[in-house]
């Protein structure tokens, strides 16, 4: 990321985020052969899909062979040292992929025809190549897009597409990142691309919104070519708006998050007849559920500890201080205030320990019933419905749980708080007389410190608990967004979100491969299902950034002063 921030930048080049690469893998499948990547700058796309490999228990040096292409010196000695620092190798060469196409298979072969898997990010909209140059060239099988009066192609972004089509051997799939101008573009373009269509080799379109980058906040689209798919998807495209779909990072900086991308995956999957996939995938968050509720009491325990102990001793004092005879009258307020206070403290307890109780309750015959599906909740879709409604209320009584929790602490702090103001009052009394003596001794009854180590513990039991029950929440939210959408585990149109496409349906939209444009608007949410823990997550995240960059600013600006000698 500091590398793009400082040198990737420029002429359209972008280091491409994790989450992008992450993407491109998780539908191409790169497990096998040759993996090419002919703008591959710091190495990334090699790395994720050493990882994919690694993930199912396989040697990623005894399945694929590395071939890159990048015409910075520079960037590619960061790639060399990002393949070997992660224990890899890859031949990786200084060249211009519009005119070179220097690789060579260890037989002897060009690389052209005989790529298993081709990922890359080129270079966006890139208008000086030569077209005299490349007018000959084997790797444009579609003709040059357009030249302008400079003989130069007026756009290469369809110079990459072609490339990387040709480049795929008869069952070779490629994944590459590109501007979001390209799928809508018009003249030569768009001849290039209805050529593209009619190969049938289309295979999925993922339209991402703006913020991905790091240092642009251009959207783009994630293009997929698969030259084996089988005849019943030979005329078909799956377009999938992933727009909306996005974790944000930082104000400026978006991705997915791991569900995120398992989720994009598993529309692939079902696009692609892979039920027991998509169904695997929601039989890992059951499990995961499961996991995570039997472990809610567990962590609800040492929160009534904490809360008891922080309770008795208020208590303690609030009843020496009520056997004090005639206390002054500012101190008999106050007292009134603490009873008042610890009164409600405890009433907030006892409504929480009944509620406890039932959510443990629930929770339990919940575990006992995932256990008792055995192997049917993962090959069966109606089970698991049954077992993810099933937790529906649980889900409900858990955020409810939070929220006393929450009041918990904020009772609890506020009954310590109204004790010390107390205590304080008492050790500033005047007087002379023993009854003002024993007045002032009555405030060290009240261990300051304790009190307050009992809170910050209290406060650690309680950011435990609620984390352990938002886990919950959070497994049960990604099974309601697959179900809903998917109910019946199997691939459908989703308005906003994905549709499948017939060549007919793309001719009549003038050959276009925009998502956005086939997909419709998804349906206005309503108000129960605001996020609203995400969305203040996100504020506070704006908030931090814009009071770093505040501070940052206000450093140069004194820097500036004194250099202006002010």
């Amino acid at each position: 990321m500091k590398f793009a921030m400082q040198g990737a930048q420029d002429n359209g080049e972008f280091f491409t985020p994790p989450s992008l690469v992450q993407t491109l893998v998780n539908i191409i499948e790169p497990d096998h052969g040759v993996v090419a990547d002919f703008a591959c700058g710091s190495g990334g796309m090699f790395v994720q899909s050493s990882h994919f490999i690694e993930q199912s228990g396989q040697e990623t040096m005894n399945r694929v062979t590395f071939y890159g292409q990048e015409k910075t010196p520079t960037t590619i000695r960061l790639a060399k040292m990002n393949l070997a620092v992660h224990g890899l190798e890859g031949d990786i060469q200084e060249a211009n992929t519009f005119y070179d196409d220097p690789h060579r298979l260890q037989d002897g072969k060009p690389l052209w025809g005989n790529v298993d898997f081709m990922m890359a990010n080129p270079p966006f909209n890139v208008d000086k190549v030569d077209a005299e140059a490349i007018k000959t060239d084997r790797r444009l099988p579609f003709g040059l897009p357009g030249v302008n009066k400079d003989k130069h192609v007026s756009n290469g972004n369809y110079l990459w597409i072609s490339y990387f089509h040709s480049y795929l051997s008869p069952t070779g799939r490629a994944g590459f990142v590109m501007s979001s101008q390209a799928s809508s573009a018009g003249h030569g373009e768009k001849e290039v691309r209805r050529k593209l269509v009619e190969t049938g080799d289309v295979d999925v379109m993922v339209a991402i919104r703006s913020n991905f980058f790091y240092t642009r906040t251009v959207p783009c689209e994630l293009w997929h070519f698969d030259r084996s798919k089988p005849e019943g998807r030979k005329d078909q495209v799956l377009m999938l708006d992933a727009r909306n779909v996005y974790r944000k990072v930082t104000r400026k900086i978006y991705d997915f998050s791991p569900e995120q991308q398992a989720h994009l995956a598993a529309i692939v999957w079902l696009y692609r007849g892979q039920q027991s996939r998509y169904l695997g995938l929601v039989h890992s968050y059951i499990t995961r559920l499961n996991a995570e509720a039997q472990g809610v009491d567990a962590t609800l325990a040492p929160l009534l500890d904490q809360l008891t102990q922080s309770q008795v001793a208020l208590q303690t004092f609030s009843k020496a201080i009520s056997a004090l005879k005639d206390a002054p009258q500012p101190a008999q307020e106050s007292l009134q205030t603490l009873q008042a206070a610890l009164t409600e403290q405890s009433q907030a307890a006892q409504a929480f320990m009944t509620d406890r109780a039932s959510l443990v309750t629930g929770l339990q015959a919940f575990g006992k019933t995932v256990t008792g599906s055995g192997t049917q909740a993962s090959t069966d879709n109606a089970t698991q419905i049954q077992l993810r409604q099933s937790f529906d209320k649980h889900a409900e009584a858990a955020k409810g749980l939070v929220k006393q929790i929450d009041l918990l602490y904020k009772l609890a702090a506020r009954s310590a708080q109204q004790a010390q103001a107390l205590a304080a009052q008492l050790s500033q009394h005047e007087g002379t007389s023993d009854k003002d003596a024993a007045t002032r001794a009555a405030a060290d009854l009240l261990d300051r410190r304790a009190v307050n180590k009992r809170l910050k513990q209290l406060d650690d039991a309680r950011h435990t608990a609620v984390e352990q029950l938002k886990a919950c929440a959070y497994s049960h939210r990604q099974m309601v967004w697959l179900q809903e959408r998917f109910p019946k585990a199997e691939m459908q149109d989703v308005p906003g979100l994905c549709k499948v496409v017939s060549r007919a349906d793309i001719e009549a939209a003038d050959w276009s491969l925009t998502p956005g444009r086939y997909v419709g608007v998804a349906p206005a949410e309503v108000d129960e299902d605001f996020d609203f823990e995400q969305t203040l997550r996100d504020i506070h995240v704006e908030l931090a950034d814009l009071n770093r960059e505040a501070v940052e600013l206000a450093v140069k600006i004194a820097a500036n002063f004194e250099g202006l000698g002010v």
